[in-house]
């Protein structure tokens, strides 16, 4: 361990460290700009410098390179080292007048105008070559390096056109401390790395924050590592050495007795309705997109914000998007209209912009929703009643330019209006998940004619499928909000474990048979029964029926060309007998 002694104040680290992280350890703010802990520091900014002595002789120094030594003492803010500083911060003023953490640093150092020459007044970058730097030393691409020399000295790619070595991971932008670094996401739009306006997310993540067990892991097709070899910054910051690069997936298999499926939904595709403009217009978004822009730790932190990073004065939200329409989906989604009047108090929170909901009929149903609805009312949000026919940037008026125009057909006013807006969300609905026609095949089960799965009863067994032990839970088997998951999800789990703890489970009663003596063999019932109750004995000549599996349904009878599949108390012998028995009577 290094002792030394930063400020008056007694501190011990481990040997190799420098100044400035021993400072950083214990709280000890020495300000710069060139410096990132995965890379290599090599003072470009000079704005760390400190006055540091040891053995007899003090000397100013850059604190992110300098190593601690035995008995150093470092003054951060003396005189000899804030008049360095201040000239540091000058000279990097005049290069870059544009750069805001340059800006904030000259007003804390007290410096109102740099005296020298100010070439650029929008220039950003300082030329610390931190981008460089990640380009090639984590990335491993060489996609960006310094050309030319003093004054003239600057970042690009080669011969100054987009290079082919980049690989699009805006690591660069990333590591820029300025700003200065903007790339084009695939709008078109200039996105600055501190406003990742719904951009890309990172490569080692959480799936989702209610995820059990909370636990991270790395999203290949994102990840530099797998593209360039390079990079591996994770495993070098991470303490537990928890990142394994070389884990494959594994597929493990488990024995249960009760299965709940809970596959969920997946959101309808917006760009579905090109009317719409989704995936045109920048500021067209859904409302996944809206969620993820107002959450706090999304990328503008919470704040509504436009593609051009202003805050917009008036918004529109569509309503059924996908939904209670015979060109997409006839059903309605149920929580649609919830979350678009949820979506419009948080913009008068956030925003204070206008707020248009554009409703076919507002569904309100369940507990404190009503009133939810008239405390909108009296926080101003305007609702028109009418299907939205198409949203364009195509301004009729001097007003409506540089908006979007929604055209709709007002039906309680009886006529088509032009609502000119800066955003707007579409509230899309709910969709069966992508797998779902593949789940149904595997488990054995029906579905409706919507593909969400079919339970036994709509009453009487609301979680149970015609597969016994197997049982649903949530927006598999229709759309429902997040409360009536919640309650049939504990349904669900309580039919399993009382099904668990009795440890058997009553057969049907009605179920088919075959007779032996009048099976022809011709597997016709085999490849029809939806529940693969009947197999076809080979050795014997005849079909076979698992009484545990068949469940009644009778397709196997009705199919049979010989006769010889017939159902427990509907035999052909009982029905004409009661048939008899009416005439008799």
């Amino acid at each position: 361990m290094i002792n030394l002694t930063i400020d008056g104040k007694k501190i011990e680290v481990e040997d190799g460290k420098t100044i400035l992280q021993a400072a950083a350890k214990n709280d000890i703010r020495i300000p710069t700009l060139c410096y990132h802990p995965v890379l290599e520091p090599y003072a470009a900014c000079r704005i760390c410098v400190v006055e540091v002595g040891l053995r007899g002789k003090t000397d100013l120094l850059t604190a992110c390179n300098t190593k601690a030594q035995e008995g150093m003492e470092v003054q951060t803010r003396s005189k000899r080292a804030l008049g360095a500083r201040r000239m540091n911060v000058e000279m990097l003023l005049a290069r870059a007048p544009a750069a805001e953490p340059i800006q904030k640093l000259a007003k804390e150092l007290g410096i109102e105008k740099t005296r020298f020459a100010v070439k650029d007044p929008n220039e950003k970058c300082i030329l610390c070559g931190l981008c460089v730097r990640a380009c090639e030393q984590i990335v491993g691409a060489s996609a960006i390096s310094f050309v030319e020399r003093g004054t003239e000295r600057k970042v690009t790619p080669p011969f100054g056109e987009p290079s082919e070595a980049c690989i699009g991971c805006t690591a660069c932008a990333y590591f820029c401390p300025t700003g200065a670094i903007t790339y084009e996401d695939k709008y078109g739009r200039k996105v600055i790395h501190e406003e990742l306006h719904l951009g890309p997310t990172t490569a080692i993540r959480v799936p989702i924050r209610q995820a059990v067990p909370m636990v991270p892991f790395i999203d290949t097709d994102a990840c530099i590592h797998f593209k360039t070899g390079e990079c591996k910054v994770c495993a070098k910051v991470c303490d537990r050495e928890a990142v394994n690069y070389d884990a494959q997936d594994e597929v493990i298999e488990v024995e249960a007795g009760t299965i709940i499926l809970a596959s969920g939904f997946k959101s309808f595709d917006a760009k579905r309705i090109p009317a719409y403009g989704y995936g045109r217009f920048p500021n067209v978004i859904s409302a996944l997109d809206f969620e993820r822009l107002v959450n706090a730790s999304g990328p503008t932190g919470g704040k509504i914000k436009l593609a051009d990073g202003s805050e917009p004065t008036a918004v529109g939200i569509v309503h059924c998007v996908g939904s209670r329409d015979e060109n997409y989906n006839e059903y309605c989604s149920r929580v649609c209209c919830m979350y678009a009047l949820k979506f419009a108090h948080l913009i008068h929170e956030k925003a204070h912009a206008d707020v248009y909901n554009f409703y076919i009929d507002l569904r309100c149903f369940g507990k404190g929703y009503e009133e939810f609805y008239h405390r909108l009312l009296k926080e101003g949000t305007k609702f028109i009643r009418g299907r939205v026919s198409d949203i364009s940037d195509m301004a009729l008026t001097k007003h409506e330019e540089g908006k979007l125009i929604i055209r709709v057909e007002d039906t309680l006013l009886g006529m088509v209006r032009r609502i000119p807006v800066d955003m707007v969300i579409l509230a899309t609905g709910l969709e069966p998940g992508l797998d779902q026609n593949q789940l149904a095949k595997i488990f054995n089960i029906s579905c409706s004619q919507d593909t969400f799965f079919l339970e036994r009863h709509p009453k009487l067994a609301p979680m149970s499928t015609f597969s016994d032990g197997i049982f649903l839970a949530g927006t598999c088997q229709a759309p429902r909000d997040i409360p009536d998951t919640v309650a049939q999800a504990g349904g669900a789990a309580a039919e399993a474990l009382a099904l668990a703890d009795k440890g058997t489970f009553a057969l049907e009663p009605v179920t088919a048979e075959i007779n032996k003596d009048l099976c022809s063999g011709c597997q016709v019932c085999v490849g029809l029964c939806p529940f693969t109750a009947i197999v076809y004995e080979k050795d014997e000549g005849h079909s076979e029926i698992n009484d545990a599996l068949c469940k009644g349904c009778g397709t196997c009878v009705a199919a049979c060309p010989s006769g010889a599949a017939q159902q427990k108390h509907f035999r052909d012998a009982q029905i004409f007998a009661e048939i008899e028995g009416i005439f008799l009577v």
